[in-house]
């Protein structure tokens, strides 16, 4: 399925109105499975479906490297929208406990504050081992734009783009929803075993706290975005000594956590 599809709309404007054509992101439903159980069901963009699903679950404390997937097919064929995600026997031993709360985000039986507490014990605190040009970090936040073919054709689609410390492209992510976005982009290098090579997330979005815990369970130090942070996004950057800024009203970065790795 393709990720953008055109719909008719009636143009006006204060002279005329006419019939035209517009390009309108998909949405369709998403359920991730764990073994044959189901996990959770997401609103995504159609396309990165198996990235999908692996970055999801290295955010949730599913899995902690590729080699705990042994199995991820789709259910029905490839234009199905049912992935099973397979563990090695051992990894699914070794987090029974999180299954038991099966469903996903917003479905684990648990008031709003156990959610965040189980996310938050999933991250650990990163060192202080990436630092990078301000100003390169600043022109990446400024480009992002041109990174997104799917937003120039819908106007509707969030991205999430990976980077070295070097200002290197790794990978570019689109989606309706940022944290979709996100999960695709992390997962794509994930399964490819080079995940350890990013250093900076550029965001279309504000931050929240799923993107600063999402960025903290991959390990990625930086996190610049088009718009604020969250007030609980910052708690968690702070103690997990992740660097979080955003673009400025006029021009340049609030940087709100993390200075010490954006340097001149």
């Amino acid at each position: 399925m393709k990720p953008s599809a055109k719909r008719r709309a009636v143009y006006w404007n204060t002279v005329s109105s006419s019939t035209v054509f517009h390009p309108m992101i998909q949405e369709e439903p998403l359920s991730i499975r764990i073994r044959k159980s189901p996990y959770a069901v997401v609103m995504r963009t159609p396309g990165d479906e198996f990235a999908h699903a692996a970055g999801l679950c290295l955010a949730e404390g599913i899995v902690d490297t590729p080699d705990d997937i042994a199995d991820l097919r789709f259910c029905g064929g490839p234009d199905a929208d049912i992935v099973t995600v397979t563990l090695t026997a051992a990894r699914q031993k070794m987090i029974r406990s999180i299954l038991k709360h099966e469903g996903g985000p917003g479905a684990w039986g648990m008031a709003g504050g156990g959610f965040v507490q189980r996310l938050r014990g999933v991250t650990e605190r990163l060192p202080d081992t990436a630092f990078m040009d301000i100003r390169r970090a600043y022109r990446l936040l400024e480009d992002l734009a041109d990174l997104q073919p799917l937003r120039r054709r819908t106007r509707a689609a969030h991205a999430a783009a990976l980077f070295s410390v070097d200002g290197k492209p790794l990978c570019i992510a689109e989606d309706v929803g940022r944290h979709n976005a996100l999960d695709k982009a992390v997962g794509k290098l994930f399964l490819a075993g080079t995940l350890g090579s990013t250093s900076l997330l550029v965001l279309s979005s504000r931050i929240s706290f799923e993107l600063v815990q999402k960025a903290a369970r991959a390990r990625i130090p930086i996190i610049l975005a088009v718009s604020r942070p969250t007030t609980l996004a910052l708690a968690l950057a702070f103690d997990r000594n992740i660097t979080v800024a955003c673009r400025a009203k006029e021009s340049g970065l609030y940087i709100f956590t993390g200075r010490q790795r954006l340097v001149e």
